[in-house]
């Protein structure tokens, strides 16, 4: 049974127009001004909400993040220079939970133009099994389960926040970011309605790339180092079985490699994957003891010149071919 935790429609609503409530127009005019040269001064967190105001804002935008290219977004400390830095931005793009020293450093900032993205789109909680969820966890015992696996905080019920791996709930945060730029920079709103319509538009189309993509398969199984894609498992039909929780970083059990194992026999799983920001180790002694290939799964958190295209539609459509091999696309 998939767990779920969605956020009710009224209250996402509520919190969509709280968000844009709090953003104010920029230089009288509403052509933006935080930035020298008058556009409007967009600070990011991390390289998908980056990549959403770069898309939307175009020429009408200077967008900085916090998360620079290479560095794993889990693990970002701010520096107090960044977080001086935030202070200055006209907008704020940041997904709650995921980092907590951004989390802090919005709070710490005074920043009043904010937009969280994990108001923009329902989270879910998802873990390391199945459809992106645990079925080892008892509801009583969490930390039987993926309960203590997880190396950051996801809020109360630990939502999962990989929301950008699935195109559709995507669109929906690129819908709520391009609204916020509108309302922050009103002299351009036409422009970023039309190129969020744009941006909409190539994700409805991955999403079908990816629907076609993965509808007959030999296996619905796939591994994983990092327990990110249970967003896009769920979305395709798929089960995601990652060696460790939503961070990259953490230990998984012996008991839990020993459970691998046996699922990669059972599912006939022919593929260990692993991610460019973070230590292969794992997924390698994995495929070691059971015979498998490894391959990478990108959870596009950051682009550096290991990434498997130069932005997000590439790394994605390169995130499909190697889940299409790996799975055994008839």
């Amino acid at each position: 049974m998939n767990v779920r935790r969605l956020i009710p429609a009224a209250a996402l609503a509520g919190a969509v127009a709280l968000g844009a409530t709090t953003l104010t127009a920029c230089a009288g005019s509403g052509a933006g001004g935080g930035s020298a040269d008058g556009k409007l001064d967009v600070m990011a967190s991390f390289y998908p909400l980056q990549f959403l105001a770069e898309r939307i804002g175009k020429d009408h935008v200077k967008v900085d993040t916090l998360t620079k290219p290479g560095v794993e977004p889990h693990d970002l400390e701010i520096t107090p220079k960044q977080t001086g830095r935030l202070g200055e931005a006209d907008v704020v793009l940041y997904l709650k939970s995921l980092q907590p020293a951004v989390d802090k450093a919005v709070a710490q900032s005074g920043v009043k133009n904010i937009v969280d993205a994990a108001t923009l789109t329902p989270l879910e909680v998802h873990g390391t099994s199945g459809h992106g969820h645990d079925h080892g966890a008892d509801a009583d015992h969490p930390e039987e389960g993926h309960g203590d696996e997880h190396g950051h905080s996801h809020g109360e019920a630990a939502e999962d926040p990989h929301v950008w791996l699935d195109p559709v709930k995507y669109a929906e945060v690129a819908k709520g970011v391009g609204a916020a730029l509108e309302k922050a920079d009103p002299g351009h709103a036409a422009d970023y309605r039309k190129n969020t319509e744009e941006l909409v538009a190539r994700l409805t189309a991955l999403n079908t790339e990816f629907e076609d993509g993965l509808k007959n398969t030999a296996t619905r199984t796939f591994i994983t180092t990092h327990a990110a894609f249970g967003y896009l498992a769920e979305r395709y039909g798929l089960d995601q079985e990652g060696i460790s929780g939503v961070d990259p970083e953490s230990e998984p059990s012996p008991a839990r490699m020993k459970d691998l194992q046996a699922v990669a026999k059972k599912e006939n799983v022919s593929t260990v994957f692993f991610e460019t920001l973070a230590s292969d180790k794992t997924a390698k002694s994995l495929a070691s003891d059971t015979g498998l290939k490894t391959d990478v799964l990108d959870p596009l958190e950051g682009i550096t010149d290991k990434s498997q295209g130069a932005d997000y539609f590439e790394v994605m459509r390169s995130n499909l071919k190697n889940l299409q091999k790996a799975l055994g696309t008839k």
